[in-house]
């Protein structure tokens, strides 16, 4: 027997295995402090499922323990009275897609890794710094060549091409960790590439309902010729709430095929249907989401739905702002919180992120995330996320302005 080695390249620890430790551990040696912590860090969600969504699954539950309107296996791909509400979600928004585009999945973090077994593992892969975790460490794991692009406020965190040449390119909009979103010209650029090079862009919009401002793309699918070079991921996790019920889905054109060599790295004739490969992929080692959750999925996408998760999210905007003001008013540099539920900003006095984790911790009590565990260009930076209560984002604001009103940048 022979290990895959390549796990041997990954960190031993995920990001936020190593932030519940030192919190924990300063916990332990302050418990008179132990209630005071304030969680920032974590993109968790903290206010409950939609009554609507609860409801329907309440209502899933009863059917389930009736034999006339019992169920067990479902389709690996999802049932069809959730993918068609997507298809309607979508078309109201001017994009159109099919139902069999559409695969409901446990969440978008999952699909994310396992859409790699798709791809032969010559395969080059280009990726933003700083950047989610999970689409590096997947592809370590795979033994592929990354590329990373960087990622910087002199391109507001948004990347675009560079020479080099890449098979598959991961975006984020609005963007994990940094908050910032991509334009419409962007996204463009990133699209002609992918056509131009043959190359697949997996483009992550679990974030997709917190923007705000009409001009900006809420999914690749509104750039034209998109459909024939990307796959687009979303999540009910962050925008329903759904982070512990889990639900989302992944969208696969029929019009995105590619070239035998760089799926199996076999040359011949002819190109494959990433969506037949996929559906495959699905039918084999994926038993499918419970009927129950995707009922609640479904009542998501009903307009009441609609309007009890906006409710929800405008909490979550209200906090981002309670910290963007706070940044502003103390004259930290930051990126996000308008888009986005991040804020992503430059640690004050040059400190270092995991400095400035610590320094934080143990003086005023709140947690965040370092940016360096998103690369080597999130050293320096730090991420807030606006998840959490509204009275205890408020307080941790408090203690920010206690500790850095009139502190030195020099």
């Amino acid at each position: 027997m022979k290990a895959n080695e390549n796990y041997l390249n990954v960190k031993e620890s995920y990001l936020f295995s190593d932030i519940a430790k030192r919190v924990n551990n300063f916990m332990e040696e302050n418990p008179d402090k132990k209630d005071k912590v304030i969680r920032l860090g974590i993109g968790d969600v903290t206010l409950p499922l939609a009554p609507v969504v609860v409801e329907a699954m309440t209502k899933a539950v009863a059917e389930m323990g009736v034999k006339e309107t019992f169920r067990g296996y479902g389709p690996e791909q999802g049932y069809d009275f959730l993918r068609n509400k997507i298809v309607e979600y979508y078309k109201k928004n001017i994009i159109s897609i099919e139902a069999d585009e559409v695969f409901i999945s446990d969440g978008a973090k999952s699909d994310v890794g396992n859409i790699t077994d798709l791809f032969d593992k010559e395969n080059t892969v280009m990726i933003p710094d700083p950047v989610y975790p999970v689409y590096v460490d997947t592809n370590i794991m795979n033994g592929r060549k990354i590329i990373f692009l960087n990622a910087t406020d002199e391109n507001d965190f948004c990347p675009t091409p560079i020479g080099e040449k890449a098979d598959i390119i991961y975006l984020c909009s609005p963007n994990n960790p940094t908050g910032a979103v991509y334009t419409k010209e962007k996204l463009r650029q990133w699209v002609d590439y992918a056509l131009a090079n043959d190359a697949v862009i997996l483009f992550d919009a679990a974030y997709e309902l917190f923007i705000t401002e009409d001009n900006l793309p809420r999914s690749i699918y509104e750039i034209d010729g998109a459909k024939r070079c990307a796959i687009e991921f979303c999540s009910l996790s962050k925008t329903a709430g759904f982070t512990g019920t889990r639900c989302g889905y992944t969208i696969v054109p029929h019009d995105l095929k590619v070239k035998r060599s760089k799926l199996l790295g076999r040359k011949g004739d002819g190109d494959i249907s990433l969506n037949k490969m996929w559906l495959r992929r699905q039918t084999t080692k994926f038993n499918g989401v419970s009927y129950i959750v995707q009922r609640g999925a479904e009542a998501v996408f009903t307009e009441e739905g609609q309007k009890q998760i906006r409710e929800n999210l405008g909490y979550y905007q209200q906090n981002a702002k309670v910290i963007a003001d706070t940044m502003t008013e103390l004259g930290i540099e930051f990126a996000g919180g308008i888009n986005s539920p991040y804020i992503w900003l430059k640690c004050p006095n040059h400190m270092g992120s995991w400095e400035f984790f610590d320094y934080l911790l143990e003086n005023i009590m709140v947690v965040g995330t370092p940016g360096a565990g998103f690369g080597k260009n999130g050293e320096g930076y730090f991420r807030l996320t606006s998840f959490g209560d509204k009275d205890k984002t408020i307080e941790a604001m408090k203690r920010f302005k206690a500790l850095f009103s009139g502190s030195s940048e020099e």
